[in-house]
């Protein structure tokens, strides 16, 4: 069954890709965290679990879409007003939730705000 492994992110605090480039004394903690990342994308792509994945661009980028009495209303930024915003995500094809779930801990972003994990319907959303 396939998953997407949602990635929730402080990009200050986590020094996302976006502000990689950013010099502070965090950089020791950064650089451990990015080869843990490293190490566990390397793992789940040699077993066959990544289907895709992929990071997204700073929320200063995000359009936020209503559809109000047929009127489409466009407004900059996340949703959410919140410090934390949706980085990336991953697919993973697993045998079971359970290991999903522990794909989705290993991410270190768990450690520092939310990794959310949701089933993948199919178009017949028989499997839910």
């Amino acid at each position: 069954m396939k998953y997407m492994i949602l990635i929730y992110s402080n990009p200050v605090s986590w020094e996302h890709p976006m502000f990689l480039n950013h010099v502070d004394s965090r950089a020791e903690e950064r650089d451990a965290r990015m080869s843990e990342f490293n190490a566990l994308l390397t793992e789940i792509a040699e077993s066959g679990e990544l289907v895709d994945s992929a990071p997204l661009a700073d929320p200063l980028n995000t359009k936020t879409v209503r559809v109000r009495d047929d009127v489409p209303a466009t407004t900059d930024g996340p949703f959410l007003d919140s410090k934390e915003h949706l980085a990336g995500f991953f697919i993973v094809d697993c045998d079971s939730t359970e290991r999903a779930t522990e794909i989705a801990a290993r991410f270190p972003d768990a450690r520092y705000s939310a990794v959310e994990v949701r089933p993948i319907m199919d178009l017949s959303g028989l499997e839910m």
